[in-house]
């Protein structure tokens, strides 16, 4: 079975940034495209960025300009730069394929807080 493992959450002030990792175990990660969602407490789960396999991004609007998405198909990692970080961006962040369903296969996700 897949493993994903999300890491590199953590408090942070507004304005500050972060850099999540997601380290995948499949064997077919170079030709998937991959996505970050978050889930803020009370709301459901967003997608906030993919990556295709061939390294073409989007973005939601709510993050644009702000998160890059890259990937290292050689490691099998995903990675979410995020920048100007905002109250709003507080969630539990997951890496997954983005035509994931919420009763599919989620690692455990890495908590983003951000507060003064």
């Amino acid at each position: 079975q897949v493993q994903l493992v999300e890491s590199g959450g953590g408090l942070v002030q507004p304005g500050g940034s972060l850099r999540l990792s997601c380290a995948a175990s499949d064997s077919i990660f170079s030709i998937k495209a991959m996505g970050w969602f978050r889930q803020a407490l009370g709301k459901e789960r967003e997608l906030v960025s993919v990556i295709t396999s061939g390294g073409t991004t989007n973005y939601a609007d709510s993050v644009k300009g702000r998160f890059t998405i890259s990937r290292d198909n050689a490691k099998k990692m995903l990675y979410l730069q995020m920048n100007s970080l905002k109250p709003e961006d507080t969630a539990v962040y997951y890496c997954n394929s983005p035509r994931a369903r919420i009763n599919d296969y989620w690692g455990q996700g890495t908590q983003v807080t951000v507060s003064s």
